[in-house]
């Protein structure tokens, strides 16, 4: 038995640093490389096929210089106001969030844009403790090895906005019908002010109590100013 469960730890201490160095080879390269996808697309595609529509990934990657600035204020003053501050996580806005859920049955996140961008190019959809714990350490990853820029411009350039809309020139081309260069404040913050719900809510067709986020997430950008990449 003690040959046996000398053999079990061994397997798992290679397991272990294998994991850890796939993972870390995986986010430098994807400090350089663009990603071509994600797993939250390739499931919104089947979604999409199951419901009897087309497949349809519309997503075209820009450099983060031509991201107008104000989309890049508005992602910061919509999802998270110290990410060029933190290293990855907003502890009390965590615990704004627990507490928040404690008293609702609507959800509040609490995940910074650094999590998002983790969650959505390393893991797969969905809710559990494991996935939660992937997310932190691919977090802690990406804070580590890329710069506020990469993960800004990775973030606008994946994050669902739409049905089968990803990234920023996406959504521009789709809702303005202009390039994400060309960008105005009330179009960045309505664009922004749709990513937690972006298949129930519209950036052009906004009801009473998105017109208001819309408007705050305007004032948040003024009261930001010019970020510092």
């Amino acid at each position: 038995m003690k040959g046996i469960w000398r053999l079990a730890l061994r397997i798992l201490k290679l397991l272990a640093i294998a994991f850890f160095g796939i993972s870390i080879i995986w986010v430098l390269a994807l400090k350089f490389i663009n990603p071509p996808f994600t797993l939250l697309m390739i499931e919104r595609g089947f979604e999409r096929k199951s419901d009897g529509k087309d497949w349809k990934i519309d997503k075209h990657w820009v450099d983060f210089d031509d991201i107008a600035d104000p989309m890049k204020r508005a992602a910061v003053a919509a999802e998270d106001q110290k990410f060029l501050n933190h290293f990855g996580f907003d502890f009390k806005a965590m615990e704004r969030a627990i507490d928040k859920n404690q008293h609702s049955h609507k959800l509040m996140g609490g995940s910074t844009i650094s999590q998002q961008t983790a969650k959505n190019v390393f893991l797969w959809p969905g809710r559990s403790y494991v996935r939660k714990g992937f997310e932190a350490y691919f977090t802690m990853l990406i804070e580590l090895f890329w710069s506020k820029k990469r993960i800004m411009e990775v973030y606008l350039n994946i994050i669902e906005m739409g049905d089968g809309i990803y990234g920023v020139e996406a959504a521009a081309q789709e809702y303005y019908h202009v390039h994400a260069s060309q960008l105005n404040k009330y179009q960045a913050s309505a664009i922004a002010s749709i990513f937690p719900n972006p298949l129930k809510w519209s950036p052009t067709n906004p009801d009473d109590r998105l017109r208001h986020h819309q408007y705050l997430i305007r004032k948040n950008m003024r009261r930001l100013g010019p970020l510092d990449f």
